[in-house]
């Protein structure tokens, strides 16, 4: 009573007063009776502060979206006896509970019989039981002690019954499982409820739920504005957004920064946003007295069970952004079944984030939480013994797929490495690139020169097929630094040609390509590799045509398709047949060069000529782009426009979206110059669609205007 908890004592509270009083037997019972008239009185209109609602924050900012899901969820028609439960998951850090309040506050005016908050304690190595649950909640809805059943069943119906006919939303916070909330949720009528958990809580049925996600930027530098209110202007937006972006989005990392900058007249954003850049210590500094990102990360980490934690802490060792199941089982050093459980663990706690693709990423925050709990539960030695394991696979699984788009491989001596298919490694290397990659570069930072030469060399024939990746560059230059730190000047050569392709068909650059190519002319004769003297003659043509030296490319052609058709190349001859051709094109020679790109076609017909099948479907559409470039110079339109359509399925079949953008282009030019106007804006928003996803904004924006332009 003295707390404002109740108006009427307990009945054991007043039997013990009564005999210590000594009263008379008819006095004993009118104090008894009078103090239950007193704890039964109004007992809905009685502010038993009881599950009371925090306070929500003035400087929320955002959740424009989800706070309108909330206002659906309380108005929604439901089916008799169905539930308004509203499910509210996310990781830590991203303001569940904050959320939830300031919806509760939002909706307050909805519900007149009240709002009730409970901490579940969720987190908690004790969550809260559910049968207290449910005794803090009737009492809260001004049941007496004496009428709350003993039992969870039966405090649980006398909860629904109470909320079937009264207009309560009762927020839960921080649950555990699904067996803590089933007893806590309406079981329909006007009671509402929101219930926030870190875990997904999957077995949850008839709920309707909202997965939070990190504050885009935008909106996390207006929270870090709001937070610090006038001084902000001060700070500048430039720092604030750099402070918001190192955030991550995580409302409680931008809140605990705030608050650390507010409490700091003498600091500014910027001069924050360069501390934060150390990783080393971005964790210990996003902390404000009680407030810790490390903290919140730490409690879901410590759900975890034992083979979790260690899967959890060695995926910090991946190089790239993100990961599937089977590097993840590596990374552990456990079976990949139990690494699809610890994946599925880390996923419903929120410490990491899945896709639809199979594949996994950490948020950047919880990476190094992830590294911090490596580098402190395990010894040095360990460490670097799972980074060389992570390494070694890596690049065993990277070459191992390049060698899949070589010639020299047939279809019976595919070393397999869990890869079945040309597409298959296709899928791995492009989803993986991050990771191989950042294995070449640990691997070339440790003098594993052997490896990174055979990683680089393997990617040869596979880089025509993506060759708007913007890694090559760096592939090749690793790969050239390996061979000439093993003394071996043939392979040197080789990737100083690869080098040199780079900078003629991705880059476009030819006065680099020519200097490349003349550095491995010199290494490649000097040790008589004449596979790569022919290469160089290649790329040098390729140069030279770029460059309108159409006389001397064509020389330089021709002697590369001598020298390997000499050799028996026949997929690299087929490649200097073509880029004859085009020489031809150029030089306004159509007719020529029509019938040099009709003798590619005819090589990749003949099924005695030897070419592997995978170069084959590489050259394919491509060679039938070209056909059909020249019979539309030729004024064969008609003819010209049915080859280019077929190129450009092929090359959406086998990926090669470059050529497809530019196959796409002249194809609308020719439907345009035959009044076909309809189809030759649609060919135009295609090519603008595939420039788009190159990245090629320039192209797209012209494709664009004129797929809208007026007829």
């Amino acid at each position: 009573m003295e707390r404002g908890r109740s108006r009427g004592p307990r009945h054991r509270t007043v039997t013990a007063l009564a005999d210590a009083l000594a009263l008379t037997e008819a006095a004993r019972d009118q104090l008894v009776e009078l103090a239950r008239d007193g704890r039964l009185r109004d007992h809905w209109t009685r502010p038993t502060g009881l599950c009371e609602l925090p306070r929500s924050v003035d400087d929320f900012t955002g959740r424009v979206a989800e706070l309108a899901w909330t206002k659906d969820l309380v108005y929604a028609d439901h089916a008799p006896g169905a539930a308004g439960v509203g499910l509210i998951t996310g990781p830590a850090g991203l303001g569940k509970t904050t959320f939830a309040v300031r919806a509760a506050h939002v909706l307050r005016p909805d519900f007149a019989d009240g709002v009730l908050f409970l901490d579940l304690f969720g987190m908690s190595p004790q969550p809260l039981a559910v049968d207290e649950a449910l005794l803090l909640l009737l009492r809260a809805l001004g049941v007496a002690d004496q009428q709350i059943p003993g039992d969870i069943p039966g405090r649980a119906s006398l909860y629904r019954s109470l909320l079937r006919d009264r207009r309560v939303l009762v927020v839960l916070d921080n649950a555990a499982s699904e067996e803590q909330v089933r007893s806590l949720l309406p079981g329909g009528g006007e009671g509402r409820a929101l219930v926030t958990s870190r875990r997904l809580l999957a077995g949850l049925e008839g709920v309707r739920r909202l997965s939070l996600s990190p504050l885009p930027l935008a909106e996390a530098t207006e929270l870090l504005a709001g937070i610090l209110g006038e001084r902000s202007a001060s700070d500048g937006e430039p720092g604030l957004t750099r402070l918001a972006h190192l955030c991550g989005g995580l409302p409680l990392a931008l809140r605990i920064a705030g608050n650390r900058l507010a409490s700091r007249p003498g600091w500014n954003a910027a001069d924050f946003a360069a501390r934060l850049t150390n990783e080393e210590r971005r964790l210990d500094q996003l902390r404000a007295g009680d407030l810790t990102i490390a903290k919140a990360f730490g409690m879901s980490y410590e759900q975890l069970a034992g083979l979790t934690r260690r899967v959890f802490r060695r995926l910090a060792l991946v190089p790239g952004r993100d990961f599937d199941a089977a590097l993840a089982a590596v990374a552990g050093g456990t079976p990949i079944e139990d690494a699809w459980d610890a994946l599925d663990e880390l996923v419903d706690l929120g410490l990491l984030q899945d896709s639809t693709s199979g594949r996994y990423r950490f948020h950047d925050l919880v990476r190094l939480f992830a590294r911090d709990r490596l580098r402190e539960e395990e010894p040095a030695a360990e460490r670097d013994a799972i980074n060389e394991t992570v390494t070694s696979w890596l690049l065993r699984t990277a070459t191992t797929a390049g060698r899949w788009f070589e010639p020299a491989y047939g279809r019976s001596d595919r070393p397999d490495a869990g890869l079945s298919s040309l597409e298959e490694a296709d899928a791995w290397l492009r989803a993986n690139a991050d990771n191989w990659l950042g294995a070449l570069r640990h691997a070339a930072s440790v003098g594993r020169h052997s490896a990174v030469l055979d990683c680089a060399d393997s990617m040869d024939w596979f880089s025509d097929r993506w060759m708007h990746a913007p890694h090559w560059h760096e592939v090749f230059a690793l790969g050239a630094e390996a061979a000439a730190a093993l003394g071996d000047p043939a392979r040197q050569a080789a990737q100083l040609n690869l080098l040199a392709w780079v900078h003629l068909v991705p880059r476009d650059d030819p006065e680099t390509t020519l200097r490349y190519t003349a550095q491995a002319m010199d290494l490649a004769t000097r040790s008589g590799a004449t596979a790569q003297i022919a290469s160089a003659h290649h790329n040098e043509g390729g140069a030279l045509r770029r460059l309108g030296r159409l006389d001397e490319a064509v020389s330089s052609e021709s002697r590369a398709a001598e020298s390997f058709r000499a050799s028996g190349d026949v997929d690299s001859y087929s490649q200097c047949l073509g880029a004859l051709g085009t020489c031809l094109r150029d030089a306004g020679r159509h007719t020529e060069a029509l019938a040099q790109y009709l003798d590619v076609l005819a090589l990749l017909d003949d099924d005695h000529s030897g070419m592997t099948p995978s170069i084959a479907a590489f050259t394919r559409p491509i060679a039938l782009a070209r056909v059909g470039e020249c019979l539309g110079s030729l004024g064969h339109r008609t003819e010209a426009i049915v080859k280019l359509t077929e190129a450009i399925s092929l090359m959406e079949q086998v990926r090669l979206p470059v050529p497809q953008a530019r196959a796409l282009e002249t194809m609308a030019a020719l439907l345009a110059d035959e009044g076909r106007t309809g189809e030759s804006r649609h060919a135009h928003a295609r090519a603008a669609e595939v420039y788009e996803a190159l990245g090629d904004a320039e192209a797209s924006s012209r494709c664009r205007d004129l797929a809208n332009a007026a007829p």
